[in-house]
């Protein structure tokens, strides 16, 4: 049974060479369906697992101001990988946290790679990635793409997420009173149209936010047979727990 690995991250930060050094030459390339957005995708071995590995494209953020940012965001939100990989520099650790917070609302299936960090550390940048883990409640793995530093530690952890042996509490950004009272508002909802299948606290915040693009995908998603199909399993599960 093959899984699948997103990796996500801000341009320059070494995702594709992480992503090479992991597929090897077993990857292609093409167009995202509908997008002139280059789709790189390749698999990975490990001692227990086969790994499809998509190579989503650099991005600052997860909202819909570009075709990459829809790309990357529909990819987590619709195809639902197995773990996503938050690729971030290590010499620009705040920076790119952005991007992974907004990961963390979408996906509790995630892990930290701090890339470069044989660069931060010619800087005197240390990083404690023990604690940096107990805060964002996800595993954090300092790695090298480029002078192959902590893969093996990195592909051990894949494997133990995959097998069930991490559990995983990503954090999440609390918002103003306000916001969050809406969220409350809105999220049961959300759940009530999409059960389990889709993030319901995140589609609220982007609803919130005025997102005309996500909207637009979430009514194809409700039109796809997929989604028809779940529903009525849903349905048909909750007339036999009540029988």
């Amino acid at each position: 049974m093959s899984h699948t690995i997103a990796l996500a991250g801000n341009p320059n930060t070494g995702k594709s060479t992480l992503f090479n050094l992991l597929t090897g030459l077993k990857q292609h390339t093409g167009n995202w369906p509908g997008k002139t957005v280059v789709r790189a995708e390749g698999e990975l071995k490990t001692d227990n697992h086969i790994y499809q590995v998509i190579d989503l494209p650099g991005t600052y953020s997860l909202y819909s101001n570009s075709a990459d940012e829809e790309v990357a965001r529909d990819f987590i939100i619709f195809e639902k990988p197995d773990i996503t990989l938050v690729v971030v520099d290590a010499t620009s650790l705040d920076r790119n946290l952005n991007l992974a917070l907004q990961v963390f609302e979408m996906t509790s299936n995630a892990i930290l790679c701090i890339n470069l960090i044989d660069e931060a550390r010619r800087k005197g940048i240390h990083i404690d990635k023990e604690e940096l883990s107990r805060q964002l409640g996800i595993p954090v793995i300092l790695i090298s793409a480029r002078e192959k530093i902590g893969i093996i530690q990195l592909l051990k952890t894949i494997d133990q997420m995959i097998d069930g042996k991490i559990q995983t509490h990503p954090f999440q950004v609390q918002y103003a009173d306000e916001v969050e009272q809406k969220i409350h508002e809105l999220q049961p909802k959300i759940q009530a149209i999409f059960g389990d299948l889709l993030p319901s606290r995140w589609l609220s915040l982007r609803l919130l936010d005025g997102d005309k693009q996500l909207l637009e995908a979430l009514k194809a998603y409700i039109r796809d047979p997929n989604f028809v199909h779940s529903q009525q399993q849903l349905v048909k599960g909750d007339c036999c727990h009540g029988a």
